[in-house]
């Protein structure tokens, strides 16, 4: 039985050390090209979206200003004017907001701060599920009970309306708020919690005026995730907003915000007809370029 000698243990330890080297740069390089090929992927969209929807004021002499500040769309009559569906999209967002927001960081607040463990463990799954359900079955849930609901107990003619919108879009936002506003409070020290309660301070006092504000970054960053979420809505939107294109003046009227417009006229537009929907996925990605950013900004600032 021979021994192995000093060099050969020296050669295998090469070999091993070559293709371990050599699977970490393997491995580097693939995940370099996943990497390309989702900015590619993202270059691709973009460029050809802005190339699709910049092409009627280019070479088509359209006015920007006419398209975004026009109340008429007409694509029969060559008029292009999206000004109500901007002024519903943000309406709807907004509303959203308003019942959302609330909503969210307090059930937040409460499964990290005040609920057992029991009953955080029921909750939390229970909200999760939201965010998995298609959003086509929020609009049918929409359309099915807060539409009928609107009807009939606010006495509204057509329940489909801006109201319906809002409360479909602040029941979507929820999951999203949640979990990353949970995520933001658990993340607060517990030395923070137990400074506060040892001068004195209540639970309720300590979550409101030291943990939340401690975890202000995470929050917003929720209410952004959120907001995103609800501007980008479209299949729940098209059943329960009515479609109709007009300036919303009250909760009541029923509109068209611009993903809905998209969707429902994409399938057969054809000419400067459809490329002014391009236009209109441009003004889209606008919104959601400018939350993104203000997402980057609310991310740096909390890490200083």
């Amino acid at each position: 039985m021979s021994i192995p000698t000093t060099n050969d243990q020296s050669v295998k330890m090469d070999k091993a050390n070559k293709r371990k080297y050599l699977l970490e740069k393997v491995s580097s390089k693939v995940f370099l090209i996943c990497a390309l090929l989702s900015v590619l992927t993202l270059l691709l969209i973009i460029g050809f979206v802005f190339y699709k929807g910049a092409h009627p004021f280019v070479a088509g002499g359209y006015s920007f200003t006419d398209f975004l500040l026009g109340t008429d769309w007409v694509p029969s009559e060559d008029k292009f004017g999206i000004l109500p569906m901007i002024v519903a999209s943000i309406y709807a967002t907004i509303g959203a907001l308003i019942i959302g927001v609330p909503i969210g960081l307090f059930t937040a607040i409460f499964l990290a701060e005040i609920a057992s463990k029991r009953a955080a463990k029921i909750i939390s799954p229970a909200i999760q599920l939201l965010a998995g359900i298609p959003s086509v079955l929020y609009g049918v849930f929409g359309l099915a009970i807060i539409v009928p609901f609107l009807q009939n107990t606010l006495g509204l003619v057509k329940g489909q309306s801006l109201i319906a919108v809002i409360l479909v879009l602040a029941i979507m936002m929820l999951p999203t708020i949640v979990t990353v506003a949970e995520t933001a409070i658990r993340a607060v020290p517990k030395t923070y919690r137990e400074g506060s309660l040892a001068l004195g301070v209540s639970q309720i006092g300590t979550i409101f005026r030291v943990v939340v504000p401690a975890a202000k970054s995470g929050i917003l960053t929720a209410i952004v995730l959120g907001l995103g979420r609800a501007i980008g809505e479209t299949m729940a939107v098209i059943l329960v907003a009515g479609n109709s294109l007009i300036l919303p003046t009250s909760l009541t009227d029923s509109i068209r915000p611009l993903t809905t417009n998209i969707a429902l006229e994409m399938g057969y537009a054809a000419g400067t007809h459809q490329e002014m929907l391009f236009a209109t996925g441009i003004v889209l990605f606008s919104f959601i370029l400018i939350l993104n950013f203000v997402l980057a900004k609310i991310s740096a600032k909390g890490g200083n």
